[in-house]
């Protein structure tokens, strides 16, 4: 019997390689002849970066960079296994888990750091960049990444701006002599689950402001600098922003990387299996466990689950979900997709003891499910 284990990480509770040791050491308890291939999964938010260097046995390279705020901190970029291939986190260093919650400023927060990891990157040799877009602590469009690597972005009077998503009503002008040249020799997939536009009611400023600090009167000036944002960019090199389908991932930076990088917005999670060869893998195994933290309506938007059950489905292999919560009420949207379907949450468990003992409880529920599969 030869089992792909390909979890998430439970939020909060468990990194998806740590979800996949506890689910392998089920099997192994209830199978011990068992062959278990580890893919921990992700879908291009924060941790992607992290699955997949562990999942391709790559490497994490270190360098010292700006936070949101332009505090130096040491942040990292990974290497895959190939040794071709750089993955860059936008949350690594302009992320949300950079800043004490009092510390949210869509207004001040800049992407410059990013911009500095994808140089450091350059100046390393890479050419083959996967750019995770989840959880930035930003709303500035990409123009510090961009500023980062050699653009000026100025004022009326030719006067540079200041850093952050305030600063953007005042742009008039984007110079890009000096942008560095390699961008144009490299190739960039950007992962991610978002596809929200740069501005509107469903736009960066209006979705996801008030979660990285912005007041709800903020909103509607970060939404209109924005705007402006995108109006400069039509105007210098007609590529129109606004409406474009992944623009407001990362506070706007999904749209800089798409007019200036001429990145492909992928989904997350097909990004993560095509570079974890989870395709190479699935055709040779018996059937699938995935998993992540709470699985509910959501996990249908494009998150890792979803992607393993449709690769699955495709090879015509069975695939469990265990997760540590499910949403009773999304189990007839979730059936069609999955084998069978389990909580770690629910008889008997709760939710404190879910929490409190993540890794034994998920071993737990494993072994019950694997029981019961196995009989069957």
């Amino acid at each position: 019997m030869k089992v792909l284990v390909a979890p998430d990480s439970f939020k909060g509770s468990l990194s998806a390689m740590e979800a996949a040791q506890a689910i392998k050491e089920a099997i192994e308890e209830v199978e011990q002849h068992a062959e278990i291939v580890l893919l921990p999964a992700a879908d291009g938010g924060e941790g992607t970066m992290a699955t997949m260097v562990e999942a391709t046995e790559g490497r994490l390279v270190s360098h010292s960079v700006e936070d949101p705020l332009g505090r130096k901190v040491a942040a990292s970029y990974g290497v895959l296994g190939d040794e071709s291939t750089c993955v860059v986190e936008i949350a690594e260093a302009s992320g949300l888990m950079r800043l004490e919650y009092e510390e949210r400023d869509p207004y001040r927060a800049s992407s410059y750091g990013t911009g500095e990891l994808i140089r450091h990157a350059l100046d390393a040799g890479f050419r083959n960049f996967i750019i995770g877009l989840g959880g930035s602590a930003t709303n500035d469009a990409g123009a510090g990444m961009l500023e980062a690597l050699g653009m000026k972005l100025l004022g009326e009077n030719g006067e540079s701006l200041p850093r952050g998503g305030g600063s953007l009503s005042k742009l008039a002008w984007i110079d890009d002599s000096g942008f560095d040249r390699r961008i144009k020799e490299s190739r960039f997939v950007i992962a991610s689950d978002v596809e929200n536009p740069l501005v509107g009611a469903n736009g960066a400023s209006a979705v996801f402001g008030p979660q990285k600090g912005a007041p709800p009167e903020a909103v509607g000036k970060l939404d209109a600098n924005l705007r402006n944002f995108a109006d400069v960019v039509e105007r210098q090199i007609g590529i129109a922003l606004h409406d474009r389908k992944g623009a407001g991932a990362a506070g706007g930076a999904g749209g800089a990387m798409q007019a200036f990088f001429s990145g492909q917005m992928q989904r997350g999670i097909d990004v993560v299996l095509d570079a974890i060869l989870f395709h190479q893998h699935v055709g040779t195994v018996d059937f699938i466990v995935t998993g992540e933290g709470k699985t509910d309506s959501q996990t249908l938007s494009g998150k890792t689950p979803l992607g393993i059950a449709e690769a699955a489905q495709k090879a015509g292999k069975p695939v469990i979900l265990i997760s540590g919560m499910v949403d009773r009420e999304s189990l007839p949207l979730l059936g069609p997709y999955f084998t069978e379907i389990h909580s770690v949450v629910g008889e008997g468990v709760t939710a404190e003891q879910s929490i409190a003992e993540p890794y034994r409880q998920l071993k737990l529920k494993t072994k019950k499910v694997m029981a019961a599969y196995l009989k069957n």
